[in-house]
């Protein structure tokens, strides 16, 4: 197959975007396997008709009239790792997120889980990672916390947040979020952290720059293996989205690459259990972690 594929051939006639593209079974078939194999991202055969409303803007856009066609397009095309399936991560990404979300989890390694480890090794710099930061709430929750108990005054502690979406990270750079991404913080913190600008609320520039940001898709060891050197490691409310498969490989990755001892927190309605890992389950004041011994 020619790496020139049809993305950049001149189409005489553009297709009705007003006629709707139908995701065939065999199309569905191969487009969610090949999605899954590049995000990490699962649909299941009753989400056919989910993938098809997603995706078929792009499709029509592209002046296809099939999603066969735009399958060898993200397939086979060289442009399309960086075009193409930018634009599918952004379409197929759910971006909800908020400050202070679940935030038992990040309470307890501020107030337990950190003091117990700082004192069996006190000079010992700590990496936290947050896997799939989206517009970097997560990561910004956690420097405030941290900063609030004082801790950036007594180790060294890097927060590195990372997403497949380049737009989100763009985003999380630019430092600026809406109310609603603030509903969860009390006044208080927000008025510490948070300063109004337009319409915007811009985070306050020495928590901003507590955090690195970059982009990672999980499903790539080569980028996962830097990042996943870290002694905590948040990657929750991603793991609904991933096969079974996935789960496994992703958390064997993470497993092989941690410091010992490791701390992995998952989302509120996620769990390993049924999965064969590593971690040992732990239970610290009523939320949950895993823990890699």
């Amino acid at each position: 197959m020619s790496n020139s594929f049809s993305a950049n051939k001149k189409w005489e006639m553009r297709f009705d975007p007003s006629i709707p593209v139908k995701l065939s079974p065999t199309e569905f078939t191969i487009l969610r396997d090949l999605i899954a194999e590049r995000t990490g991202l699962c649909f299941n055969d009753h989400k056919r008709d989910l993938l098809e409303d997603k995706l078929s803007p792009l499709v029509l856009e592209r002046g296809f009239s099939s999603f066969l066609d735009y399958y060898y397009l993200l397939k086979y095309d060289a442009t399309a790792a960086v075009t193409e399936w930018s634009l599918l991560t952004e379409t197929l990404r759910v971006p909800e997120t908020y400050f202070w979300r679940e935030f038992d989890q990040i309470q307890i390694l501020v107030q337990t889980i950190l003091p117990q480890y700082v004192a069996l090794n006190p000079k010992l710099p700590l990496r936290i990672w947050s896997a799939v930061c989206s517009t970097g709430e997560e990561p910004l929750t956690i420097a405030m916390a941290l900063n609030e108990a004082g801790w950036f005054e007594r180790i060294d502690i890097e927060i590195i947040a990372s997403d497949i979406s380049r737009q989100a990270i763009e985003k999380a750079r630019q430092g600026l979020y809406r109310g609603y991404s603030l509903r969860n913080l009390s006044l208080a913190l927000q008025a510490k952290y948070f300063t109004a600008e337009q319409n915007f609320w811009r985070i306050t520039p020495e928590i901003h720059r507590r955090v690195k940001w970059t982009n990672a898709n999980l499903i790539s060891k080569t980028e996962v293996a830097p990042l996943a050197r870290a002694h905590f490691i948040y990657c929750r409310n991603v793991f609904i989205y991933f096969s079974e498969a996935t789960v496994r490989q992703t958390v064997k990755q993470f497993f092989d690459f941690m410091h010992t001892p490791g701390y992995l927190f998952v989302g509120a309605s996620e769990s390993l259990l049924k999965l064969t890992t590593d971690f040992d389950l732990q239970e610290i004041n009523g939320a949950f972690v895993y823990v890699k011994r």
